[in-house]
């Protein structure tokens, strides 16, 4: 299968972690923002994450260069608008990306500002190429509950007009969901949907609460529900889809090699998977690139990439026009 031109669905993918380096130097450059390089080839050094990352939090360290490109308005705009043309160029149908509002306040912007340039971007990217996409937006588990509960308040406007959905992100610790049970309630109250980075480190316990006292509808990464019996059974008896990130996972040490990634099992033991980028600049990749990965380790069969399709299609945040429209690109394949 030639993947750069099937159809395809992202729904994991992270605004700062997808930005074009060669936009980090233009905006750098024309704002006097100080860089550890000018040059496009040590600054892609300095933003893609090695394969012998030691571990998630390493991993998370190459997104603070991207950030100090994205305190206005305007680059904002810009930097969703070429991710979404980038997606576009390979042939992704619809892409929810996401990203923590309150990452982009160090110059003065509003939360609402934030949110909105982002919208922007994508309708403008929606306008010129044959690509649908949502935003998520993402609170950091790194911050208090109250930045959560303002996340969530400051978004709910946008709700049906870009926005569809919350999820928590960052570094990984056991237990985690019990802190943030309320504001996460109070999305679902406000007709948010509900994904959650869980499972992305050694702790499977993570996906369980995360469906249970969260109510959790899709789960980033979950590659450990494979250790915690409890949270793989949920995943599966709830149809709880899991947003794989191949990639990514090799990077953080979720798994040691590709062979060892769990997505092929989990798909043939009637688990939904889903395949995403999960961060296209710090993991260096494509969607085109990420099902050539699962393809050449477990021999994707044709039907194999129609059913992860539709599953994607299945648990998109999207509403049943677009749906429809997406299921339909599967006829050319």
């Amino acid at each position: 299968m030639n993947f750069s031109i099937m159809p395809k669905i992202e729904l994991h993918c992270h605004l700062d972690g997808s930005v074009r380096p060669e936009t980090i130097i233009d905006i750098a450059r024309s704002e006097g923002i100080s860089l550890p390089s000018f040059d496009q080839i040590e600054i892609k050094e300095e933003l893609i994450a090695p394969f012998d990352c030691e571990s998630l939090d390493e991993y998370l360290k190459r997104f603070s260069i991207p950030n100090l490109v994205m305190q206005s308005k305007k680059n904002l705009k810009r930097i969703t608008f070429e991710l979404f043309e980038d997606a576009a160029e390979e042939n992704v149908k619809y892409m929810e990306v996401r990203f923590a509002p309150l990452l982009h306040t160090r110059m003065g912007l509003s939360v609402e500002e934030i949110i909105q340039s982002v919208i922007e971007g994508m309708k403008e990217a929606e306008k010129q190429f044959d690509i649908k996409g949502n935003i998520i937006l993402s609170c950091m588990r790194t911050m208090s509950v109250d930045s959560a509960f303002e996340v969530v308040e400051r978004g709910k406007n946008f709700l049906g007009k870009g926005v569809v959905a919350i999820d928590l992100c960052a570094s990984e610790e056991e237990g985690f969901c019990g802190k943030f049970i309320e504001p996460i309630a109070l999305a679902r109250e406000y007709g948010y949907r509900v994904t959650i980075h869980a499972g992305e480190t050694g702790i499977g316990k993570n996906v369980l609460e995360a469906v249970e006292w969260l109510g959790a509808e899709r789960i980033g990464h979950g590659v450990f529900i494979k250790d915690c019996a409890e949270a793989y059974q949920i995943v599966k008896d709830k149809h709880v889809v899991l947003e794989m990130c191949p990639t990514s996972n090799v990077q953080t040490k979720a798994v040691k090699q590709f062979s060892e990634h769990p997505i092929y099992d989990f798909h043939r033991d009637g688990i939904k998977v889903t395949v995403n980028t999960d961060n296209r600049t710090v993991s260096d990749t494509t969607m085109a690139k990420e099902y050539g990965v699962v393809s050449n380790e477990f021999a994707l069969s044709t039907e194999n990439y129609k059913q992860i399709y539709l599953n994607s299609v299945d648990a998109a945040f999207a509403d049943e026009k677009t749906k429809e429209k997406l299921k339909k690109y599967l006829l050319d394949i």
